[in-house]
């Protein structure tokens, strides 16, 4: 035994460190992710494609802004993380926004086309999977996601921000503003969901040589609001924009197709009013999304400390939205697993998921296959409709990793469990699942890939994404704003679920 002892010592000790992907799950999350990240992106034009199949072969002929900026602050959180060098960051960083320069895009706001082909960067104008034309659309949202990415390029990558800035200096989000727009609470001053350079068919609203959309984005926990936060943080937009958009809408009969009856009071601020609504589900009060799903509530907090700028606000509402969501998947639905977000059908395509409860839509985003109805009622105006059945509830992957931050314990959790039912493979989770048949969507999608290394970078790299996205002037523009509110929110609201691990 003696004679043994010091060669297995020896061995012991010149073997390598065990990665720190393998002893945190998190870090293995991160370095499989960014590999469906790689694998969706064109070699040549260092632009990524909007999806993947889950073998990772076969990606998609078209990719977006939002799919462009997603890839340039995954790029420097696989850096940050230690899953590639500097060096390769920096290259890929570079080459893409060598193409960006040399997209086509809209000369006067310095906005890009919604669609590109990744291989060629040419504006797609037949759609790839089925031929029918495409109008040229220009998206305030998914210019926003691009500017986000750029924001952390320019932070976090020295080399590469002169490039980055100089394509964010063209960029003008005052142009989707409408200072005329009325929302149903009479604020004014909305930014437009978008507008195409050449005619399109439908609703449009011609002016300044565009078709502007018709819709304006009126809801404030709304994923839109990264364009509005960038807007004001430039200059383009006025303050007041912030309090424009609705906490709500009113609690009023006129509007009673609305999820329910919201409670809360109003107030001014800035000279604006504000109705400070609120719903309240299953024992949690929030302030609801659109449709109730985390991607509306949580994506742009990846990028704006939310929470820590509006501890009465944002403070009080993320961490809610995430419980109800929990709460949701858990012990109301009883699914086992829990986040509820757009992204791809397990039977094929892609369809919005939700918790229909938490969103202001009364048709709601629907957690469940059945896609089976909420109707809390609104009092005298609208009767409850019958209670919801649950059977094959539609979990993404990405809602679970935005809540990092809130629910650390129940995230890791819910992952492992996700893991457990097959919905993980080669590059990372798998975009969604049903839990209750075992059906996974097999592919992965660049935008949902991205939240999750945006998600990771920030948890395991100190906010990087934030402190990369962050400068002083966009921090005295913004941070005024969120600490200024108190959401209809109690203090100290206990949230048990924040912590509770399933048994």
């Amino acid at each position: 035994m003696k004679r043994l002892l010091v060669p297995l010592l020896s061995l012991i000790l010149i073997l390598p460190a065990v990665p720190a992907a393998a002893a945190d799950p998190l870090r293995r999350y991160a370095a499989d992710t960014w590999r469906s990240l790689v694998a969706m992106t064109d070699a040549r034009t260092g632009l990524v494609a909007d999806n993947v199949r889950g073998d990772l072969t076969g990606t998609s002929a078209y990719t977006s802004p939002t799919n462009i900026g997603g890839y340039l602050w995954s790029a420097v959180v696989a850096r940050d993380l230690r899953i590639i060098s500097s060096a390769e960051a920096t290259r890929r960083v570079a080459q893409t926004l060598r193409t960006l320069r040399t997209l086509r895009h809209h000369g006067a706001s310095g906005m890009f086309y919604n669609w590109y082909d990744p291989a060629t960067g040419a504006v797609v104008t037949t759609w790839p999977e089925d031929g029918s034309t495409v109008t040229p659309f220009l998206s305030s949202v998914d210019n926003g996601w691009l500017a986000a990415g750029l924001r952390v390029v320019a932070g976090a990558v020295p080399s590469q921000r002169a490039a980055a800035e100089a394509i964010l200096r063209t960029m003008n989000f005052g142009f989707y503003f409408n200072p005329a727009a009325t929302s149903p609470i009479g604020t004014r001053g909305l930014i437009r969901g978008g507008f195409w350079d050449t005619a399109p068919p439908g609703c449009s609203v011609p002016r300044d040589g565009v078709w502007f959309t018709c819709n304006h984005y009126d809801i404030t926990v709304t994923e839109p609001r990264i364009a509005t936060y960038l807007g004001i943080g430039a200059g383009q937009i006025p303050p007041t924009a912030y309090f424009d958009t609705m906490r709500t809408l009113p609690d009023s009969c006129d509007y009673a197709w609305q999820e329910m009856r919201p409670t809360g009071f109003t107030t001014t601020h800035r000279g604006r009013t504000v109705y400070e609504g609120s719903y309240r589900y299953r024992g949690i009060t929030f302030v609801p999304s659109w449709g109730g799903d985390m991607f509306e509530a949580l994506m742009p907090d990846l990028f704006v400390p939310e929470a820590q700028w509006g501890p009465r606000s944002w403070g009080r509402n993320h961490p809610a939205t995430v419980a109800a969501q929990i709460e949701h998947g858990l012990n109301d639905a009883g699914y086992g697993a829990w986040g509820f977000s757009p992204a791809s059908n397990p039977s094929g395509g892609y369809a919005v998921y939700g918790v229909d409860a938490m969103g202001m839509d009364t048709d709601g985003y629907p957690s469940d296959v059945q896609a089976s109805k909420y109707d809390a009622g609104f009092g005298d105006c609208r009767p409850p409709g019958p209670a919801p059945s649950y059977g094959d509830g539609v979990v993404t992957p990405h809602a679970a990793f935005l809540a990092l931050p809130y629910a650390p314990g129940p995230v890791r959790a819910n992952l492992a469990h996700l893991a457990s039912l097959g919905a993980y493979g080669p590059g990372g989770f798998y975009d969604a699942i049903a839990v209750g048949s075992g059906t996974v969507a097999q592919r992965y999608l660049s935008l949902d890939q991205s939240m999750i290394m945006g998600a990771l970078g920030n948890h395991l790299g100190r906010d990087l994404v934030k402190r990369a996205f962050v400068t002083p002037s966009f921090e005295r523009a913004i941070r005024p704003l969120l600490a200024a509110e108190t959401f209809n929110i109690p203090a100290g609201q206990k949230l048990p679920q924040l912590t509770r691990e399933p048994a």
